[in-house]
């Protein structure tokens, strides 16, 4: 179960640098100014969504969030005049692929929300507390099971702990790192103009 979310997270992160990255292609289809100020905020939000990935106190995740719905506020607004005085196929791309760049980001959220549930913790610990009594039931031979006695509560443990450092997307030692995203970011250096390039 843990593993299977943690995968979904990796596909989603891919899916939303593939969404920035060809909007940010798709943006040369507005006007020049126009264009370039959807780059810029692209740019922007790419830096975002970097950072959100990243281990941060909860105040800052909370900031991330706020910024990132001013940045998709303001990049919708950029494209959406542009929409409606040149309804053309050209433009629908453009719109379409904003609206994949904010769905994207929707998509991971809700993947970072989705955690395994405490009924499934809680069925996991009952498990492991009846194992441990069946083991313990069987302490009348402990001379000759002594390596079972010390194996078995350590591998309940480290399944425990591994199971929700991998459910745990920003904490713990298991975390899903933004490679696409930052691959896509050193990707658009060689391509933003020096006005706005950003550190």
């Amino acid at each position: 179960m843990a593993i299977n979310r943690h995968d979904q997270r990796e596909v989603l992160e891919e899916a939303e640098a593939n969404a920035i990255g060809t909007e940010y292609l798709r943006a040369d289809l507005l006007p020049s100014s126009s264009a370039a100020k959807t780059k810029d905020l692209l740019n922007q939000y790419l830096d975002l969504r970097i950072l959100f990935y990243s281990k941060q106190p909860h105040e800052v995740v909370i900031n991330i969030r706020q910024q990132t719905d001013e940045l998709q506020e303001a990049l919708w607004n950029e494209v959406l005049p542009q929409a409606r005085t040149h309804n053309t196929p050209m433009m629908m791309l453009v719109v379409s692929g904003m609206n994949d760049v904010l769905n994207a980001q929707g998509f991971v959220q809700a993947a970072w929300w989705n955690r395994i549930p405490n009924t499934a913790w809680t069925l996991m610990g009952a498990i492991a507390i009846c194992a441990s009594l069946l083991i313990g039931f069987g302490a009348r031979n402990f001379k000759k099971n002594v390596g079972l006695f010390i194996i078995f509560p350590f591998v309940i443990a480290i399944s425990f702990f591994l199971i929700a450092d991998i459910d745990s997307p920003r904490g713990g030692v298991i975390r899903i790192q933004p490679k696409n995203l930052i691959t896509l970011k050193e990707s658009l250096k060689t391509h933003l103009p020096a006005a706005i390039q950003r550190p």
